[in-house]
């Protein structure tokens, strides 16, 4: 059985975590997966946006503690500073997907269809925006195992909520429902279980439809925004506003707002 399932219809690629006996967990294999199909996606311009889920009940219950607990994780005859060296860099290239996910040059989104905690939780704060069942349990879970973050979570929970929430969350381990999370912006809408596959299904194709290019130089510029100066994110902005003229849908976009017709983005 295959771990991430991947189906493409109308512009939408949806990648399916398929781990749903073990809570849809993140294995090496999965994250392994996960990262293939974003380098498939990320030139393919059939892609227009990239959805990201769980089968079954479950979003996401972050890495695999299976994995954990296996003890393979350190070679107990190393040296200590040699053996914390190799878990370092072990567990740094393992979470590469999430950078990869976070500055992919088109729209994704997180359907949270249940539970998302700790590197789950990461996964869907990682995509540009967020859907979420109104009873989905969200956690950072980390302090309740006795670990710090990872996986970006610290990086983009207070991005999203805030410092002071972001380390309440992070210290207490408290669950928040997909309405509580809408409330503090955690997530960027909500459905009920009657209305969730039909309005996520829209939303994914509504994104789909939008500028994708033009989008992919936003999210270049929004992420430039955390750490560049005023004049430097001018200068990037000018570049990429120029890039963004020389597209089809740009040129397409300018006629058919002269015309007052409609405008179609065909993400060329």
């Amino acid at each position: 059985m295959s771990e991430l399932l991947e189906e493409l219809k109308d512009g939408v690629l949806t990648l399916t975590i398929n781990r749903p006996d073990a809570h849809n967990t993140l294995s090496p294999s999965t994250c392994e997966a996960l990262m293939a199909a974003l380098d498939k996606c990320e030139e393919n311009p059939e892609v227009r946006c990239v959805v990201v889920t769980g089968a079954g009940r479950v979003f996401c219950a972050g890495g695999d503690v299976n994995v954990h607990a296996s003890g393979t994780l350190i070679d107990e005859n190393a040296p200590p500073e040699e053996a914390h060296a190799a878990l370092v860099k072990m567990i740094r290239d393992g979470v590469e997907v999430f950078t990869k996910l976070h500055k992919l040059k088109k729209p994704t989104l997180a359907v949270i269809n249940g539970a998302a905690a700790g590197a789950g939780l990461a996964l869907a704060l990682a995509c540009d925006l967020r859907f979420c069942l109104d009873t989905a349990k969200l956690t950072t879970a980390f302090g309740k195992v006795g670990l710090s973050t990872d996986s970006g979570l610290s990086y983009f929970l207070p991005r999203l909520v805030g410092s002071a929430k972001a380390r309440e969350l992070c210290f207490t381990s408290d669950i928040v429902t997909g309405q509580d999370a809408l409330a503090i912006g955690l997530v960027t809408k909500v459905a009920d279980k009657e209305r969730f596959a039909a309005e996520a299904r829209a939303y994914a194709e509504q994104l789909a439809g939008l500028a994708t290019i033009a989008i992919g130089y936003m999210k270049q510029n929004l992420d430039a925004s955390e750490h560049a100066s005023l004049d430097e994110l001018l200068s990037l902005e000018a570049e990429n506003v120029a890039r963004c003229m020389a597209t089809e849908d740009q040129k397409n976009a300018s006629a058919a707002f002269l015309r007052k017709e409609p405008v179609v983005f065909k993400g060329r």
